[in-house]
């Protein structure tokens, strides 16, 4: 059975999406500060590439184990208790990084890192989905996207001066002090969640195995898992690359690295607002939502091999065209699960697509620096990336089916009938 829990007059959605898109900033800041700082704990801590590509992937280990146990506990117990749980954990973890001696003392919070930060989507899908109107959906995940997009850039930039002036551990120990500091005002918040308190099957309350027969499920996990391919492979390895291979200073990588977030950040925001305004004016959904996807993917094939074959400036140039274009997918990724799972599913939904779409983060950084070790070279890595957004564009554009919530009841009594 399904359990509303009242506890009074409830925070304004406004109010609530603004408090999740600084969580989801302070997210990415902290899991993309060893990214930035990368050149310098190679250095200090004599780590290769492989060893540095092992870290930043054991992040990831935990992070995708966690996603569905994630959501099944935010169906359970709250979403705004897990989330508050896991900033905490993940709060300390980055300020312990800055205390880190070797490899080993790095892996066991980087692993921990994974742990807290598994909660931040599913968490937060289920509280949209919950308290922001459906026609109100991309503008709220435009605005979340603009927080965790916009978190490389701050970490990027603020994280590389505090670097190139101070060393690798001073930006861990502020960033990690910092984000504690967002617990205040969360505890304030008051929504009115639902829960599930019972094991009992309700026609309602989605049992996982229905959630899996889902096309939506498929096509949205397939599509998130080559985004993500790209994003993390970028993520990870942009500052090493820019350093290492076209020759640039810290600050010149951390003012190339923080415009393209910009940029991303950015075109995330203002595509939420369009496709609202779209389909506020009759337009539709599944077009709204699957246009910029299948743009992403297609622009990202070329945008990978400009990355590394083009001259610098067009090289730069073709970053910026790829943070732009996935900065327009960005609502879609977690707004397509709110509007089709619901209240009662997105976030178990949520939790298997982020599951499978997170896998990347594991995959792509060690890879890459596997690719770049064998070869030497990056190209290789670039052009694996180019190649895995053909299996994104299928995912997003020709699996995924038509955009509308999923009528879970109707859905439970044909299976119902069917087996009589």
């Amino acid at each position: 059975m399904l359990n509303p829990k009242p506890t009074g007059a409830p925070t304004s959605p406004m109010q609530l999406v603004l408090l999740m898109a600084t969580v989801m900033f302070i997210n990415y800041v902290d899991r993309g500060n060893l990214y930035t700082a990368g050149p310098l704990i190679q250095d200090d801590l004599h780590l290769n590439e492989k060893d540095f590509g092992f870290l930043v992937s054991a992040f990831y280990a935990t992070y995708v184990i966690a996603q569905f146990p994630a959501g099944w506990l935010a169906d359970r117990y709250g979403a705004k208790l897990l989330l508050g749980l896991g900033a905490a954990i993940w709060a300390v973890a980055t300020l312990l990084t800055g205390f880190a001696v070797g490899f080993y003392s790095i892996l066991a919070l980087r692993l921990l890192l994974g742990i807290g930060e598994s909660v931040g989507f599913t968490t937060t899908s289920k509280l949209i989905a919950t308290a922001v109107p459906p026609e109100r959906v991309a503008i709220a995940n435009g605005t979340l996207g603009f927080g965790y997009l916009f978190g490389p850039a701050v970490g990027t930039g603020i994280g590389g001066l505090i670097m190139a002036n101070w060393g690798w551990r001073p930006a861990f120990f502020v960033f990690g002090a910092l984000s504690l500091l967002w617990l205040i005002p969360w505890r304030r918040v008051v929504i009115r969640e639902v829960t599930i308190v019972s094991a009992a099957p309700d026609a309602a309350v989605p049992a996982l195995g229905q959630i899996l027969r889902e096309r939506g499920v498929w096509g949205a996990s397939i599509g998130h898992f080559c985004g993500n391919y790209n994003f993390y492979f970028i993520l990870a390895w942009l500052p090493t690359y820019l350093v290492k291979v076209r020759g640039f200073t810290l600050q010149e990588m951390a003012a190339v690295a923080t415009g393209a977030y910009v940029i991303n950040a950015l075109a995330a925001f203002f595509a939420g607002w369009a496709i609202d305004l779209y389909v506020k004016k009759g337009g539709s959904r599944t077009f709204a939502n699957k246009l910029p996807m299948g743009l992403a993917h297609i622009l990202g094939i070329g945008c990978m091999a400009g990355i590394v074959v083009l001259p610098v400036q067009a090289s730069i140039a073709s970053l910026f065209i790829y943070e732009l274009f996935l900065g327009f997918s960005s609502p879609g990724y977690f707004a397509i699960p709110q509007i089709m799972g619901g209240p009662a599913a997105a976030a178990r939904w949520v939790g298997v697509q982020n599951t499978i779409g997170n896998f990347p983060g594991i995959i792509a950084p060690a890879l890459t620096g596997y690719l770049v070790f064998v070869t030497g070279t990056y190209v290789s890595a670039f052009a694996l990336a180019g190649i895995v957004n053909l299996i994104g564009f299928v995912g997003w554009v020709l699996i995924l089916p038509k955009i509308e919530p999923v009528d879970w009841a109707a859905r439970a009594a044909q299976r119902i009938a069917r087996a009589r």
